[in-house]
């Protein structure tokens, strides 16, 4: 058996970021390494710490028994002390250590998804400690890979792969939770449409439709006089969608038309990352 087709864009597109990331730190020298990112308390050493560790834990290697500081002000709840751990057991590790483990890590990962021949509704335990499909966890694990590949570039000043096979990935899973977004976050009233209008290297137009009964669906066709559009490119979407920016650090990069309360509670709940 080889693996189902339906998985094999989810894993192409991890092998391409994940490589990317290794690409970007092999040069690093040990003090780059400590540079701070966008995400709280983290450096790039911890981004790929934290890479490491959730892959590591699909491999099915044991967790690591350790405590974390009292001090850690940027892990405020269950999932981020669970996230913690594979982080902070790491922070004294150099620069070598960590190339080192990057690299053995990629290598046994990959080997387990060439050989991979579950079926994509197979339901496994994620490193969330979820139970989900095998077709939904490599899809969140592409996009979590493209996302913190993308936090190293801006970090290091490296922009690129905006457009790449894990964007892609990152582009199809947000799409799907705008109508709750849009509903049950916004509060958007019955009978209403939200158009987001995304340009630049992935580009794309969807509408949400929330019916009569206050039930959203979204689809890629245009509406007629929408209550809100909200348009802004790219890169914009998918950092306030992924948390790293506040909607009022970008504003000007994102275009309004229509009702403007109900576009600025979406834009502070677009958010969908931990």
């Amino acid at each position: 058996m080889t693996v189902h087709p339906s998985l094999q864009s989810s894993i192409d597109a991890w092998t391409h970021s994940i490589e990317a990331i290794t690409e970007l730190v092999t040069p690093l020298v040990e003090g780059e390494w400590n540079r701070a990112t966008d995400l709280p308390g983290w450096s790039v050493r911890d981004i790929v710490s934290h890479v490491i560790g959730l892959e590591c834990e699909m491999l099915g290697d044991p967790r690591p028994i350790h405590t974390l500081p009292r001090d850690l002000y940027h892990v405020r709840s269950e999932s981020a002390r669970r996230m913690e751990v594979q982080v902070d057991v790491r922070r004294h590790h150099t620069a070598p250590e960590m190339l080192s483990e990057l690299e053995y890590t990629v290598i046994r990962r990959s080997r387990q998804l060439r050989n991979e021949t579950r079926q994509p509704d197979t339901v496994v335990r994620s490193p969330l400690g979820e139970d989900r499909t095998l077709e939904f966890i490599l899809e969140q694990r592409a996009f979590d890979v493209w996302a913190h590949e993308q936090d190293l570039r801006r970090t290091l000043g490296q922009p690129g792969n905006l457009d790449s096979p894990g964007a892609l990935v990152a582009r199809d899973l947000l799409v799907r939770v705008l109508p709750g977004i849009v509903t049950n976050r916004a509060k958007a009233p019955a009978s209403s449409t939200v158009v987001f209008d995304i340009s630049g290297p992935v580009e794309f137009m969807r509408t949400v439709r929330v019916d009569a009964e206050g039930k959203a669906t979204v689809d890629g066709s245009v509406s007629l006089g929408p209550t809100v559009t909200l348009a802004m490119d790219w890169d914009t979407f998918h950092q306030l969608a992924c948390g790293r920016v506040h909607p009022s650090t970008v504003a000007e990069q994102v275009k309004i038309d229509g009702d403007q309360e109900l576009a600025q509670a979406i834009l502070d709940n677009l958010a969908v990352t931990p």
